[in-house]
């Protein structure tokens, strides 16, 4: 008897512990989950080193961390709305991203400017800092829920040029009379310093100034620049980028396609462009120089600083200019205006101490 029953006990601990049966299914098993497909549109140039290569970069990101559940194709500028009707597209829903500039809405939404860059404004740096941790993004996603969207932090470019002239720069009386291409409030400063600013998508660029529809331009730095061939249709390159000292891209995405995704899909969306950001900006950071020594030494650009009474003149404009463009009766302009300018205070005070000592000291002979 005794027998009987360990040798019954054994074949059921053996059939309990096969490790080759398949399972069985149940009435209970878990459903596919769902595929998302989305477009995004973009206000580059297809295939653009750095801006352009981003969103591919991103979406495919995407698509590997959600192990395929949300799929994103994307159009270069042109390709399904013009460069500079992004915002609407995806506001509307037309598409379910785009991935831009806030200045270039400005016609639309003045105070977006803020969260890409303002003359003088603060650098690549010191906008993360306000966006993270100083109230920017809590501001910026407040601001485009008006306009069905959720923004999110794209990458930057860090300080540009100041631009592609075909005449030297000796004075402000310099700027009378000539057409830049210059985008945002940079280009409102640049007019009423006398010139006339021109809003023009990246792809226009070369073909207007070969065609003299433009006198001058600014786009990014060396690295977008070389591979415009500017240093084609203009001899002299000046700095610094009083205009773009810290350009911030961003992500926008129709807000309820945004709700519709499940929380896991929404993080993933949000590290992806974060991390694209923080390499986007460290690759022009690596890019620029060998790009700036290609045109300096090898097709003869003429590099120049624009001259102290130049930007003291500037500087005194953008500032104003900056307050105007505050709507007094906005609330919510304001908080916006107002934290920006706390912040950009209190990053000026510290980095006195801190960036510019240092630099200062390694650049002391």
């Amino acid at each position: 008897m005794m027998l009987r029953i360990f040798t019954l006990s054994l074949l059921i601990l053996l059939g309990s512990c096969g490790g080759t049966q398949e399972p069985v299914a149940t009435d209970g098993a878990t459903a596919p989950q769902k595929i998302y497909e989305w477009r995004m549109v973009t206000t580059w140039p297809k295939n653009l080193p750095g801006m352009g290569i981003a969103p591919e970069t991103m979406a495919k990101k995407i698509k590997t961390m959600s192990n395929g559940r949300l799929d994103i194709k994307v159009y270069g500028a042109g390709e399904i709305v013009p460069a500079l009707e992004v915002f609407e597209a995806v506001s509307q829903g037309t598409v379910q991203m785009g991935h831009g500039a806030a200045y270039y809405w400005k016609g639309k939404v003045p105070i977006a400017q803020f969260f890409t860059t303002l003359p003088f404004g603060l650098t690549a740096q010191e906008m993360n800092g306000w966006l993270f941790h100083g109230g920017g993004m809590e501001l910026w996603r407040e601001l485009y829920a008006k306009y069905n969207l959720v923004p999110i932090a794209g990458g930057n470019t860090g300080v540009q040029m100041a631009g592609w002239f075909n005449k030297e720069i000796n004075s402000l009386e310099d700027l009378k009379g000539m057409k830049m291409r210059i985008p945002g409030l940079g280009g409102e400063v640049f007019s009423r310093a006398g010139g006339t600013a021109i809003n023009l998508p990246g792809g226009e660029i070369f073909t207007s100034m070969q065609t003299g529809i433009i006198d001058a331009t600014e786009w990014v730095g060396p690295y977008n620049d070389l591979a415009f061939g500017l240093h084609q249709v203009a001899k002299y390159y000046y700095y610094p980028g009083w205009q773009e000292p810290g350009p911030n891209l961003e992500l926008i995405i129709n807000k309820e396609a945004w709700d519709e995704l499940p929380l896991d899909l929404q993080a993933i969306v949000e590290n992806a462009s974060l991390a694209v950001s923080a390499d986007l900006l460290a690759e022009y950071t690596a890019r620029n120089n060998a790009a700036l020594r290609e045109l300096v030494d090898i097709h003869g650009v003429e590099l120049r600083r624009l001259p102290e009474d130049v930007l003291l003149g500037i500087r005194k404009i953008s500032y104003a200019m900056t307050e105007e463009i505050v709507d007094p009766n906005d609330e919510l302009a304001n908080r916006i205006y107002n934290s920006y300018q706390t912040y950009r205070d209190g990053a000026l005070s510290y980095h006195e101490i801190s960036e510019r000592a240092y630099i200062n000291a390694r650049a002391a002979k």
